[in-house]
């Protein structure tokens, strides 16, 4: 048995409503929140990047595996907001953790699917039994310019995961990536803010992807969405993953759980890694879970999970995502949030 040992996640406290950026711009806020179904999303604070949400994220997940960290072999962060572009993010996570200095360390990119990138790596080694523990991270401080579509989404957070053999909470039944060169979203070196394809982004992107790798992996696995507790995609809004489960077969039940997106905006490679968080804190043994990421580019992972007696064990270690998702928010206006979320750019 080779799955989840801990996790963990992170969500920063502040928050802006869709409203707000859309009174800003002079566009309609009941139009926009209806048609992305957004209500409002995160915000890192002014200390806060993708290294900071990793560790707190790393943090939870090491205190649920109940390891030493010494025991450790591969941390993997995958992020398109990684704060340097050359140093890896995760050499400062292994030292604020105790993990290493005999620890393999890199960062991802892959849009918003370096997270499960990362996860998938880590639990490959582990499988292979090069090592005993792998973590695999999904974080992210999402860009967006301003007045851009991106800008009512783009937010922070993160999930952390950790790779073992022994007291598996979530085991990895099946994994699928399906990839291809469909540039759908950009942003080429030296950019700040990322471009992309407008509608382009959805049919030929998004769900072409997602439906690929989940059809291969629920024909690899000869399971059918009837046979999951719960589902949860990558949610770059709040319309798409409703829809891809809709073609796919599931019920807006089964992706209830992990659609966090509404309230937390689109934390991009954190995205449905923090979903699968959500689902990981109420779930119980014997459920089948059913994920799928996405990153522009552009490519899905797919993963089936299946909670074990162990889980209940650990939920309760580490901070659950919906209390932070609702509860001690800490709201900006626009000013706050610009002076916040464009501190970089106002520096340079």
């Amino acid at each position: 048995m080779v799955g989840i040992v801990g996790y963990g996640s992170y969500l920063p406290r502040y928050r802006i409503k869709a409203e707000v950026i859309a009174k800003q711009w002079g566009s309609d806020p009941a139009a926009i929140i209806r048609g992305l179904q957004l209500n409002e999303k995160t915000v890192p604070g002014q200390d806060e990047d993708t290294i900071t949400i990793s560790v707190a994220a790393a943090r939870d997940a090491v205190k649920r595996a109940n390891i030493n960290p010494q025991d450790i072999g591969a941390v993997y962060i995958g992020s398109e907001s990684h704060p340097y572009a050359v140093k890896p993010s995760g050499a400062t996570l292994i030292d604020a953790l105790g993990i290493g200095p005999d620890v393999h360390v890199a960062s991802y990119e892959f849009a918003c699917k370096a997270g499960s990138e990362a996860m998938y790596v880590a639990y490959s080694l582990v499988k292979s039994g090069e090592m005993k523990y792998a973590m695999g991270i999904g974080a992210d401080t999402s860009q967006g310019a301003p007045g851009d579509a991106l800008e009512y989404s783009a937010s922070a957070g993160g999930a952390a995961f950790i790779m073992g053999k022994e007291k598996v909470a979530a085991e990895i039944l099946f994994t699928h990536s399906y990839t291809s060169d469909t540039p759908d979203f950009w942003r080429r070196e030296g950019e700040f803010y990322p471009r992309h394809a407008g509608r382009f982004t959805g049919d030929p992107a998004y769900f072409k992807h997602i439906m690929g790798a989940a059809n291969a992996m629920l024909e690899k696995s000869k399971m059918s969405p009837k046979d999951f507790k719960y589902a949860v995609f990558h949610m770059p809004n709040g319309k798409f993953p409703q829809e891809v489960g809709k073609r796919l077969g599931f019920t807006k039940e089964q992706l209830e759980v992990g659609w966090i997106v509404p309230w937390m905006g689109n934390t991009y490679s954190g995205s449905s890694p923090t979903g699968l968080a959500a689902i990981l804190d109420v779930a119980k043994p014997g459920d089948s879970i059913f994920m799928v990421s996405f990153g522009s580019g552009a490519g899905s992972d797919g993963f089936i999970f299946r909670a074990t007696d162990e889980l209940p064990k650990i939920q309760n270690l580490g901070v659950k995502l919906r209390d932070m998702l609702l509860n001690n928010q800490i709201y900006l206006n626009y000013g706050e949030y610009a002076k916040f979320r464009h501190k970089i750019k106002i520096n340079e």
